[in-house]
């Protein structure tokens, strides 16, 4: 078999669940000629209260589909992923691709942006008590405070579909009211889910506070990767490939809202 030309290849996204699919929202948007494929990983969700060693071993099996999918780029679309798997992940894919977190292009916008200030951050038990985000805004010198606070109802309100409604309301409210994110002047929404809920989080703010969406961040970085690297699709691609670990009609009817089209979902157990 003649092996495709790097620019050929498609790019691989990979979550716990629905919330890595507004970072493959964002992709699409910003660079329509890349060809997509995409795991879900429904059996384990959400990825937030799981061990790290958990976490690892998920990711390493979805790798290991990816990298036969021959992706050109591995992007873990997850905070808790790329908090506890990052460093192995590109460990164990080696020079067969590109591994990109969805922290990184958040820390560095935040340097440049809020220098000197102070930052909230809301994210899974995993995320916030890895202090990732901590460590790595903290290794800019850039004078920036980051103070966090672990949501960890968010995640799996958002994959039951109990968003923009009185329920997410209340929790959302209760979050944000936590007196450690007084005084704040932007708030990373540290997971991927969040984006589907940043609406109710800036209605909160009322404009005090800028809410950082990593999905945009995350696709501007990825483009940026793709030229710098010369491996920028030079046609248009074929539909998006879906892969989940468990079928769930949630996650369908999800993706096809998410996307705006019928979409096919490939079963792929991990441990089989």
């Amino acid at each position: 078999m003649i092996k495709a030309e790097n620019w050929a290849r498609p790019l691989g996204v990979f979550d716990s669940g629905i919330g890595g699919l507004t970072v493959a929202k964002a992709i699409k948007a910003h660079l329509p000629e890349e060809q997509l494929v995409y795991f879900g990983d429904t059996a384990h969700l959400p990825y937030g209260d799981k061990s790290t060693a958990a976490i690892q071993a998920y990711s390493v099996k979805i790798c290991d589909l990816l990298i036969r999918q021959n992706c050109k780029i591995i992007l873990i679309a997850c905070n808790s992923a790329s908090a506890a798997a990052y460093e192995l992940v590109r460990e164990y894919v080696g020079s067969k691709a590109h591994v990109l977190n969805v922290i990184d292009p958040v820390v560095q916008y935040v340097g440049e942006r809020f220098a000197g200030k102070t930052v909230g951050l809301i994210g899974t038990k995993q995320t916030v008590n890895s202090n990732v985000y901590k460590k790595k805004i903290d290794d800019l010198n850039a004078g920036v405070q980051l103070k966090s606070v672990a949501t960890p109802l968010l995640a799996p309100m958002i994959e039951e579909g109990f968003f923009n409604n009185t329920i997410s309301e209340s929790v959302i409210q209760t979050y944000l009211s936590d007196p450690a994110l007084a005084n704040i002047e932007a708030l990373i929404l540290g997971c991927t889910h969040y984006p589907l809920i940043k609406e109710q989080i800036t209605e909160f703010y009322q404009g005090r506070v800028e809410v950082l969406d990593a999905s945009e961040l995350v696709a501007r970085h990825l483009g940026k990767v793709l030229a710098e690297t010369g491996i920028a699709s030079e046609r248009l691609p074929g539909e998006p490939h879906f892969y989940v670990s468990d079928y769930t009609v949630s996650f369908e009817a999800s993706t096809q809202i998410f996307f705006q089209q019928k979409v096919h979902l490939e079963h792929y157990p991990l441990w089989e």
